[in-house]
């Protein structure tokens, strides 16, 4: 499996931007879609992530400002980020693969990309 992700960028406070992944080569062993975020000496964290029949899991920061929705027939994940913060800035990270309960990291990992956030 391939997960190529687009979207980032530098944005002001308050901005917007849209992320997306596109997954290729063997899609079906994907069930959850998502995306995971690190900045320097943090762990990688979940954003947030989405199952094929479409249950959703949210972090709490992304709750409210950040929405996750998927293309099935694209084999496309997208994350609407609006009210960005200064914090959010990180590198952002497309996670596919089996669905875990505890909606930990997946099988697959896309390259990642900046997001950026002045204040």
């Amino acid at each position: 499996v391939q997960l190529q992700a687009s979207g980032g960028g530098l944005v002001q406070a308050g901005g917007s931007l849209r992320l997306s992944c596109a997954a290729s080569g063997s899609i079906f062993s994907i069930n959850v879609m998502g995306w995971f975020r690190q900045v320097p000496g943090k762990q990688r964290e979940l954003v947030a992530a989405s199952t094929r029949a479409g249950r959703t899991n949210y972090a709490d920061f992304a709750k409210g400002r950040f929405t996750i929705s998927r293309d099935n027939d694209k084999n496309t994940v997208y994350l609407q980020m609006n009210g960005l913060k200064p914090d959010d800035t990180a590198v952002y990270y497309c996670n596919a693969g089996f669905y875990r309960p505890d909606w930990g990291p997946s099988d697959y990992w896309g390259q990642g990309t900046l997001v950026t956030v002045s204040s």
